[in-house]
């Protein structure tokens, strides 16, 4: 099964779905007045937190209101989202929603929250997407998958994978990994993606699965090597890397995804303006420019279609963090 929704980087989905959580409040006049709060469900200087301050910095310029980044990390960003599923639906509190928190975490952790990733959400736009990537350091004896699997199975106790969490896309790639080789890993959450890199460069953990959002700048500075990608196809910034597909490792074919929403029965005026400010921030010089640095694709999906997106989302996540055999612990 294919879990890569590549439609997002397209100018919309496909006729979208009815969106109960877009239902609307009564708009305050004007919006804003004050400052915003961004919540980013991890710590500090993984993706999303590179992304989310970025598009936040570039926003706060159309809508005339600073917003205020706030990472609370944990549970597989399920904390975070948590905390804006109970927010007052005002446009004052939102979320950067992650395919972790969203797609992932929604089934991962469903007897531990009280939220539902369709319902309690409005889903204003899709932010990016971006591939996953095994990586090792430097040096790591393997220079490729085949040598990875080798040195997996010469340690009597496997090799150590650090991913941003437990939950997270990474997290559950590792095991289908572990599964389609049949080779021993073990998993070394962090609390966020920064931290599980600089261990990697450090020789601490000898591999890491992580975004290419995060991992290219270490990537070209030769700090980390990187030895297949989730993607379909190639990557054109990394042509000398493989992907998992084309070693015979589909079932690791994933992208990942962060958007930006707010509480349901948020005003629809209020999100219409959120997602202008979105789309003027995506045309931004310094934010393309960031996303080309970063090999990372813009979304274009807004409104009735990314809450659609992120319906399909957990569908199609489901079954697989089923059938992974993943623990919240």
């Amino acid at each position: 099964m294919t879990t890569t929704r590549r439609t997002l980087l397209g100018a919309a989905l496909a006729a979208p779905l009815a969106a109960p959580a877009l239902a609307q409040g009564v708009a305050p006049s004007p919006w804003p007045t004050r400052p915003i709060r961004l919540v980013i469900p991890f710590a500090a200087g993984g993706t999303t937190d590179i992304i989310g301050r970025l598009m936040a910095d570039e926003m706060s310029r159309s809508l005339g209101q600073p917003i205020v980044v706030e990472n609370r990390g944990g549970a597989g960003a399920t904390l975070g989202t948590g905390l804006v599923a109970q927010a007052a639906p005002d446009g004052y509190t939102l979320l950067l929603s992650t395919i972790s928190g969203m797609a992932i975490g929604n089934t991962l952790y469903r007897d531990r929250i009280q939220w539902d990733a369709d319902r309690d959400f409005a889903h204003i736009a899709m932010l990016l997407g971006t591939p996953y990537l095994l990586v090792v350091n430097p040096r790591f004896p393997a220079q490729s998958v085949a040598d990875y699997v080798a040195e997996a199975r010469r340690r009597p106790q496997g090799l150590e994978f650090a991913t941003s969490g437990v939950g997270s896309v990474p997290h559950l790639l590792g095991l289908r990994l572990a599964q389609a080789t049949g080779i021993s890993l073990t998993h070394i959450p962090y609390r966020g993606g920064a931290q599980a890199a600089t261990d990697v460069m450090a020789g601490v953990v000898p591999s890491m699965i992580d975004s290419l959002t995060a991992a290219s700048a270490n990537m070209r500075a030769n700090v980390v090597r990187a030895l297949a990608f989730s993607s379909p196809e190639r990557i054109a910034d990394f042509p000398s890397v493989p992907t998992f597909a084309e070693l015979g490792m589909p079932q690791l074919n994933a992208d990942g995804w962060a958007g930006l929403a707010a509480p349901a029965r948020t005003p629809r005026p209020v999100l219409e303006k959120l997602a202008e400010a979105v789309r003027a921030a995506q045309a931004a010089p310094n934010v393309q420019r960031r996303f080309a640095e970063t090999a990372t694709q813009p979304g274009r999906v807004f409104l009735d279609d990314a809450q659609a997106f992120v319906r399909a989302e957990v569908a199609a996540w489901a079954p697989v963090v089923r059938a992974s055999g993943a623990t919240p612990e």
